[in-house]
């Protein structure tokens, strides 16, 4: 399954965030891929904001993951860019977000492929300017309906 489509701007990108934050569920990985200023966080941003999260959500660069809470799941907002791969993230104990009953929205899950659950969402995020392009594969638990209805529901177009 692949499913392509693009936002406009930053904000469509957080508004399909948002409408996607509906069909997310305990457990439900997202793993983002894409260059530096790409759109992962603005994804995360909108996703946060549709589960209710009470803090404004930044980038995890230093931090490797942010909690956030106060809507109707946990958001844990990774950021792997700086681990050197799937041991470094085995090491530090971060695979145990995985069964904490929240979302996970990992930013470079590239990093650490081959620590990511069987039932990840992946989305490979390209494109200049404001025009972003998003190949979403493995659709998770969300199922590719929901996905699709999420882009559409945002205004993006289906390609």
């Amino acid at each position: 399954m692949k499913i392509s489509f693009t936002t406009v701007s930053s904000e469509q990108t957080e508004r399909f965030g948002e409408a996607l934050s509906k069909y997310l569920e305990a457990g439900t990985v997202i793993a983002l891929d894409g260059d530096l200023g790409a759109g992962k966080t603005c994804l995360a941003r909108g996703i946060a904001r549709g589960i209710g999260a009470e803090d404004p959500v930044a980038s995890p660069t230093f931090t490797i993951v942010n909690e956030y809470s106060g809507g109707r799941l946990m958001l844990f907002h990774f950021d792997t860019y700086r681990l050197s791969g799937e041991d470094d993230f085995y090491a530090s104990g971060l695979d145990e977000y995985f069964t904490r009953n929240g979302v996970c929205v990992i930013e470079w899950g590239r990093v650490i492929e081959g620590a990511l659950p069987e039932n990840t969402m992946k989305m490979k995020i390209s494109g200049n300017g404001d025009e972003r392009r998003f190949d979403v594969t493995g659709s998770g638990s969300v199922g590719a309906e929901n996905v699709i209805r999420a882009a559409t529901e945002a205004g993006c177009t289906i390609l």
